[in-house]
């Protein structure tokens, strides 16, 4: 028997293609696919991820039962491209996993009769997103760009990654866009997100690259062949980032003195929260993180390697088993779990107590501000500033307060046998550190109450397991 899979973790190379190439400001994407598939992407995933109505430079072939089952999709193809071909206007042909599952192959076709059109194959049934992101990048590099030397500009940095459906890839590239001014670096181009056609032959020319992501991005910057920085997590990665960014860049001194001032200004927050008395809670916080890897690998370098919080697991969504991401959230329950809808689910499924915050798509949030980051400096502020209040709110949920409806207790003392209480312990151990006394004493009350109901004098462990 197959192996179930709960739930994907990652979107197809399809999806990778059109968020892609939509970015670019001077492309139309064609999706070979039927309308449903443009809808999907185009209209009600952008909404929920990256707060877009719908993308304008995204158009399907529309393909139906006639073109799948016998005509193919030749014909649409070329009617479709009638309609939108203008001055100043790149077409991409990119194929569906319909179009591929019937062999639409139109590289031919767009030669001999459109050779302006460009086909890219997304590969959307063998590849993930992250896989199609990458190749995507370089594909436009291969297609678009040009063999000539590069004309290195002096100082000049880009930053290769942000594209539809990243999360929180606007607050993100804020702060690195941040950093690298700060030093005095000059930003060349965002690509793609903030380029056209014309400036991929001069991303060679770049001083630095910066890839944003650890998913993709690194093939394309390995092939520019100049010097390459990852955008940093924390508090030792972006220092360590901004001394290669301005030894790179000639500006070391520049580098020193923006630190300096950082530590002062930017960074002030984070030793406040350290000398307060909330500092002595954070070594009994417990957190997971499911995650692309960026987001994965940098919260658990932040929060446990610097801040010395129990990182319990952290999960990158590309190669995680969301059954047993469910069961070991169960098992393990973490006061705070960074992730996805998904995550939010199983904990909703679970009755969890557990505290969650949004880490990674899929998931109907909103990530446009530009005050809410996870990486550099302003990200270390904010997530520890996110924590900080997480641990108030659960402080204040447990204030005695003065209630209308009453609370049930037991009308009668209720004997507890020793294996009852060796379990009551074991449990009370797993809850948040700031929430045992009362998770603790909400647990003995409602099986003591059960205890009672069901005509029995000791509490044993199966009426324990009962109300937990």
């Amino acid at each position: 028997m197959g192996k179930t899979i709960r739930d994907e973790s990652t979107a197809s190379a399809y999806w990778a293609a059109v968020n892609t190439f939509c970015s670019l400001q001077d492309v139309h994407v064609i999706a070979d696919a039927p309308v449903g598939c443009y809808n999907l992407v185009g209209v009600a995933v952008i909404d929920y991820t990256d707060a877009v109505p719908y993308l304008e430079n995204l158009t399907p072939t529309s393909l139906t039962e006639k073109e799948i089952a016998s005509s193919g999709s030749s014909e649409i193809v070329r009617q479709t491209i009638e309609k939108l071909q203008a001055p100043g206007r790149q077409l991409i042909l990119v194929s569906s996993a319909e179009s591929e599952m019937i062999g639409s192959d139109h590289e031919r076709m767009l030669t001999m009769k459109y050779p302006d059109v460009r086909f890219f194959p997304s590969n959307s049934l063998g590849e993930n997103e992250w896989q199609g992101r990458d190749r995507a990048l370089v594909w436009l590099n291969d297609t678009f760009g040009n063999n000539t030397p590069p004309s290195v500009k002096i100082g000049s940095v880009s930053i290769i990654g942000p594209t539809y459906g990243c999360f929180n890839s606007p607050s993100d590239l804020a702060e690195i866009k941040r950093l690298i001014a700060g030093i005095g670096g000059e930003l060349l181009h965002v690509y793609p997100f903030e380029s056209s056609l014309h400036d991929i032959a001069d991303l060679k020319n770049s001083d630095v690259i910066v890839v944003m992501y650890h998913e993709f991005g690194h093939a394309l910057a390995e092939k520019l062949g100049r010097p390459v920085l990852q955008a940093p997590f924390g508090l030792g990665e972006t220092e360590q980032f901004i001394h290669d960014l301005g030894r790179l860049l000639k500006k070391e001194d520049e580098a020193d003195a923006f630190l300096l001032k950082e530590k002062k200004t930017t960074l002030k927050p984070i030793w406040d929260l350290w000398r307060g008395p909330q500092a002595e809670w954070f070594p009994t916080i417990r957190f997971g993180a499911t995650a692309a890897k960026t987001y994965a690998l940098g919260l658990e370098t932040f929060l446990s390697g610097e801040m010395g919080m129990q990182c319990l697991f952290s999960h990158n969504t590309a190669e995680a088993d969301n059954t047993l991401v469910r069961n070991e959230i169960q098992q393990k329950q973490p006061q705070f779990l960074f992730g996805r809808i998904v995550d939010k689910i199983y904990l909703a499924e679970l009755d969890s107590k557990t505290r969650f915050i949004p880490a990674g798509f899929p998931g109907p949030i909103v990530r446009r501000a530009l005050g809410t980051p996870f990486m550099g400096h302003s990200g270390a502020v904010y997530l520890l500033q996110e924590i900080v209040n997480a641990l108030y709110d659960m402080l204040f949920n447990f204030l005695p307060l003065n209630r209308r409806t009453a609370v049930e207790e037991p009308a009668q003392k209720v004997a507890w046998s020793s294996e009852a209480n060796a379990l009551l312990n074991e449990m009370v151990k797993k809850a948040p550190f700031i929430s045992q006394i009362s998770y603790g004493r909400e647990l003995k009350r409602k099986a003591e109450l059960l205890t009672l109901k069901q005509g029995k004098e000791c509490v044993t462990p199966e009426l324990l397991g009962m109300v937990n």
